[in-house]
């Protein structure tokens, strides 16, 4: 007996996970639960899980293709967006479980953006902070808020919530919002 072609296809999602954003983009949660249904071409990197089996991270492999490793884990958020990057490269990790209570920062600009704002400068200030973050270096993170992405933000309270999870050091708070 000859074996059907949909035999070797990769297994696919019924109910895919996204985010889901509130009080203007400024929060966000995950709205289902994402799950490794097997490496397969494109997307075979790296999965952690934690102790409920809840899938926490992916490590991108070479050739890895967003999509790819969105479909692998029942996603359709943008995981490159998610984490704070324009492309995903090969080695970096995914950080797949967002904290509601934590401020999540826009790549692309802040909310509150005036017309003509200056993607570009804020986007390399937010690969300055991701680096140091992913490095474990709070003081340079720091600087980089100072010097840098604090004069970007115009609405008071996002000053105020990402000051304090500056001040309070929490590496995956600090993840969420920068990396």
């Amino acid at each position: 007996m000859t074996p059907s072609p949909e035999a070797d296809e990769p297994e696919a999602c019924a109910d895919p996970a996204g985010l889901v954003s509130y009080t203007d983009d400024w929060y966000v949660e995950l709205e289902g639960s994402l799950k490794d249904l097997g490496a397969r071409e494109f997307a075979a990197g790296e999965v952690t899980l934690d102790e409920e089996g809840n899938v926490v991270t992916y490590t991108v492999a070479p050739g890895d293709v967003e999509a790819v490793i969105g479909e692998r884990l029942c996603a359709y958020t943008s995981l490159a967006s998610m984490n704070h990057v324009r492309e995903l490269e090969p080695g970096q990790v995914l950080w797949l479980n967002p904290d509601p209570e934590t401020p999540w920062l826009n790549y692309f600009s802040p909310m509150g953006a005036p017309e003509g704002f200056d993607q570009i400068a804020y986007q390399r200030s937010m690969d300055s902070a991701r680096i140091a973050v992913d490095a474990g270096d709070v003081e340079a993170l720091r600087a980089v808020w100072a010097n840098e992405l604090s004069s970007m933000f115009t609405i008071p309270e996002q000053v105020d919530a990402i000051q304090r999870v500056l001040d309070d050091a929490d590496p995956d708070a600090l993840r969420q919002m920068f990396s």
